[in-house]
């Protein structure tokens, strides 16, 4: 997995539909793309995820499923994201096997230590700003916390949680160079304009480096 793999975006009842976010982000070069709907039934969240599968497929989009390993392995997905609350990297690894790609949630230097430790293919690190996408959101952590566990993490980083176009310098200048956007793109009938948008952010970060 390459380090700076930049934008990520997560799938959350996203007011275009799943399907025509996907095909945004293949069309826009999005390197990672994760279904996180933890609302539906099992037999539904495996449709979707097949389906979304079926547009990332041959893609340089990579699928990454939140929190059911069973799911990431049933629809081929080519990852799987796991939280503090759910199994632990080791016992996932039994369902998925030893070649998909898995990222750890953290909230605190402390969870990142540790789960640096499990040795995940990435981790998220946040919220750095209030966010209402969890139901039971974790204490924000803010941009001076980001850069402390930048400087320890030995896998990509993606920052996480209440980022908005406007806050993007911000996170930038943390060192962070992976980020994840939520709402920003769910609440839109037309993500693909503000995708682009923050790509062409990124890429001109990367053009200064």
């Amino acid at each position: 997995m390459s380090r700076d793999f930049g934008l990520y975006v997560i799938l959350t009842q996203p007011r275009a539909g799943h399907i025509a976010v996907a095909e945004a982000c293949v069309r826009l070069g999005v390197r990672m793309m994760q279904l996180r709907e933890k609302h539906l039934a099992d037999r539904e969240l495996l449709r979707l995820a097949r389906e979304l599968r079926t547009v990332t497929r041959g893609t340089d989009t990579a699928l990454f499923i939140n929190d059911r390993p069973d799911i990431a392995a049933l629809c081929d997905a080519d990852g799987l994201h796991l939280g503090q609350d759910d199994m632990s990297l080791g016992e996932a690894r039994r369902i998925v096997g030893d070649d998909m790609r898995i990222g750890l949630s953290t909230h605190s230097l402390e969870q990142a230590s540790a789960a640096l430790a499990q040795q995940p293919d990435y981790i998220g690190f946040g919220p750095l700003w209030s966010t209402p996408t969890k139901a039971n959101p974790d204490p924000i952590v803010g941009t001076g916390l980001l850069s402390q566990v930048l400087a320890i993490a030995d896998v990509p980083v993606v920052a996480i949680g209440g980022i908005f176009p406007e806050r993007i310098p911000e996170v930038l200048a943390a060192g962070a160079r992976n980020l994840a956007l939520v709402r920003h793109f769910m609440d839109t009938d037309d993500p693909a304009p503000r995708i682009a948008e923050v790509m062409a952010m990124l890429a001109g970060q990367r053009s200064k480096t």
